[in-house]
């Protein structure tokens, strides 16, 4: 039977919906990721990503997180690619998916997410390895040193945080996925995106996105980690060093750290952060 190739459009989010929760990862469900494709920040996006549809029925979908971020004084448009899933009957049709999306002109593509044949695919199209060289640190309830504080209170990161990290937080506030803190010594601040993540289907691990003070951060990372065990029942904390600026002491080196990408005519690895991207707006 003929396989229709679509944009997804909001009115197609509740069929692409069903089908990943159904086909994909029923540990999250259909308005979790409806949910997810309803960015909160502004963006003129032209798509939720691609879909394929057989006799009226979702058989397959890539989907895509547009953003405009400002990087050296210039709007750069990103893409970047979320969750793809083909029904086993339609796999053959599941490149179309992937195409389509980077036939989109003006756009860099990134892919946080790649797993199995998706990374050597992905290289063989242009994209290139960030280093995600990563340090699991495990948490344990130290507190902070006399002087210092964390805290996730809303009305003290509104109060603290302006400008470029003010966006940030305004942007991703409401966002599934991405969790917010300020590390507070003295006069100086760091401000910390993490979200929770799974390993051997064990949601304890707390992953860091965001830093906005390496050295503070550095500074700070066991009284964190406590943190983080405390308030976020996160057991350890993964630490990629390009991230959080170099591995802490006293973790634990992994030896195979996941893949992260991008494609770009013009940026460097240096220029492409985890913000504004399907790691904040989806639990899984």
């Amino acid at each position: 039977m003929p396989v229709a190739l679509s944009p997804i459009t909001d009115a197609d989010v509740p069929a692409v919906a069903r089908f990943l929760h159904e086909n994909l990862n029923d540990r999250v469900d259909t308005a979790a990721w409806a949910g997810a494709l309803a960015v909160p920040w502004t963006v003129s996006a032209p798509n939720h990503g691609y879909f394929l549809r057989s006799e009226g029925e979702v058989v397959g979908a890539y989907l895509a997180y547009y953003s405009d971020r400002t990087i050296d004084g210039r709007t750069e448009r990103f893409c970047n690619l979320g969750a793809w899933c083909v029904s086993d009957s339609h796999r053959a049709q599941g490149l179309r998916l992937l195409t389509s999306l980077l036939r989109q002109p003006g756009y860099h593509f990134t892919d946080f997410s790649p797993s199995g044949n998706v990374v050597p695919l992905n290289r063989k199209l242009g994209y290139v390895d960030l280093d995600t060289t990563t340090t699991l640190l495990p948490n344990f309830p130290w507190p902070p040193p006399r002087g210092a504080r964390i805290t996730g209170d809303p009305e003290e990161l509104e109060s603290v945080l302006t400008g470029h990290e003010r966006r940030i937080y305004d942007d991703h506030r409401t966002t599934s996925a991405a969790r917010h803190l300020l590390l507070l010594c003295g006069d100086e601040s760091c401000y910390v995106v993490f979200r929770k993540d799974s390993r051997k289907r064990i949601r304890a691990f707390a992953s860091i996105l965001y830093v906005g003070n390496t050295r503070l951060f550095q500074r700070m990372v066991r009284p964190l980690g406590g943190h983080l065990l405390l308030h976020h029942g996160a057991l350890a904390t993964l630490l990629e060093s390009r991230v959080v600026g170099g591995a802490p002491p006293g973790g634990i080196p992994l030896s195979r750290a996941r893949p992260k990408m991008f494609k770009s005519d013009t940026l460097t690895a240096d220029q492409i952060d985890y913000l504004y991207s399907e790691l904040t707006c989806l639990e899984w």
